[in-house]
């Protein structure tokens, strides 16, 4: 059981010295007891809390700040006197400019090649006699069939721009195993149909310089070539280009004949003459037609500066062995493909050509 007895109730001072009020002395004895405030009143002195006020901290004066004049209004000050010159002064070194740094002269970019002279008729009656794409001339089935060739080559060469390859893009070689597989027949057909092209045109450079025959295959005159500016510094290989009357189709002769073709194709000069012919021109396709690959090593040097190389198998004539071989002296460039020539017949049945010639 819990206690219940009355709790004590403390001393009762008097009014003077701030104890209970009179009025809480009688409710105290009327109730025979005292809350719990009345209990704290009791212990503690409310009274002198109550009366005193709470200390208000005093108002801070206004600042006040200055105005800044407007510019107009400022006062110029004076200038400061100069020092007068004192022995110190006098005696003090003048400073002394350090030298400027050797500039070193940018080299000038070079123009860009653009091919100059008469244009030289090219035989259109001979080009048909050796079965070759006749300008001007009707849709054949050969046509259609170069059509074919030159769209994945270019198509190719475009891939290659965008993979920052350079001149090397706008280069083709034509190449066979063994002579008379038609590579020549086939670089002069591929640069008839690129030069039919509306956005680019192409330069058809004779590299087979033991036996060169593409002059004579469009009936243009001879003169220095390709090797003439290998072997000539002085020489400017732009100047060696022949220009055709065939829109969009130029001639770079083989040049002078020399034993050391190799030797020179090999050189450091080789990179900066084949770069000439395309620069300022990227919209130009240059074809080199090469010795074969297995006859003479002018092949295997000029693949190290294209971008695709294509070489041309007889389909009654070229062996397995021979071309592996050839593909393998071929290997620095990227880009080997194969061209079936002669062949009797399609394994898919197309004929090209006679859709155009169709009238029904």
């Amino acid at each position: 059981m819990t206690d219940h007895r009355k709790i004590p109730v403390p001393p009762q001072p008097d009014a003077e010295s701030g104890g209970q009020s009179d009025a809480a002395s009688d409710r105290a004895e009327a109730t025979g007891r005292e809350s719990l405030f009345e209990r704290a009143a009791g212990r503690f002195d409310f009274n002198s809390i109550i009366a005193k006020p709470l200390p208000v901290a005093p108002e801070a004066p206004a600042r006040r700040f200055p105005v800044k004049p407007p510019e107009a209004q400022r006062p110029a000050s004076a200038p400061a006197p100069a020092p007068e010159p004192g022995p110190a002064a006098a005696a003090a070194p003048a400073p002394v400019a350090a030298p400027a740094e050797p500039v070193e002269p940018v080299a000038a970019a070079e123009p860009p090649a653009v091919f100059h002279g008469e244009a030289h008729p090219v035989d259109r009656e001979h080009l048909r006699e050796q079965g070759l794409i006749v300008p001007e001339g009707t849709v054949t089935e050969l046509l259609e069939e170069f059509r074919i060739v030159k769209r994945q080559l270019l198509v190719q060469a475009a891939d290659l721009r965008r993979q920052k390859a350079g001149a090397m893009a706008q280069r083709i070689l034509v190449s066979s195993p063994h002579p008379g597989e038609g590579k020549t027949y086939c670089a002069l057909n591929l640069a008839l149909s690129i030069a039919a092209e509306k956005e680019s045109e192409v330069l058809l450079v004779d590299a087979d310089f033991a036996k060169p025959s593409i002059l004579s295959a469009l009936g243009l005159p001879g003169g220095p070539g390709l090797m003439d500016a290998l072997m000539d510094e002085e020489l400017d290989v732009a100047d060696c280009v022949l220009r055709t009357d065939i829109p969009g189709l130029w001639v770079l002769p083989a040049g002078d004949t020399t034993s050391h073709d190799s030797e020179y194709l090999s050189s450091s000069r080789t990179g900066r003459v084949l770069d000439r012919l395309t620069q300022g021109a990227p919209q130009r396709i240059v074809i080199f037609d090469s010795p074969p690959a297995l006859a003479a090593s002018p092949a295997a040097e000029l693949a190290k500066y294209v971008g695709q190389t294509m070489v041309i198998v007889r389909a009654d004539k070229t062996g397995r062995g021979s071309l592996d071989d050839a593909i393998s002296l071929l290997g620095a460039c990227p880009n080997v493909q194969l061209l079936l020539n002669a062949a009797q017949f399609s394994p898919s049945g197309r004929r090209f050509g006679s859709y155009y010639g169709y009238r029904g």
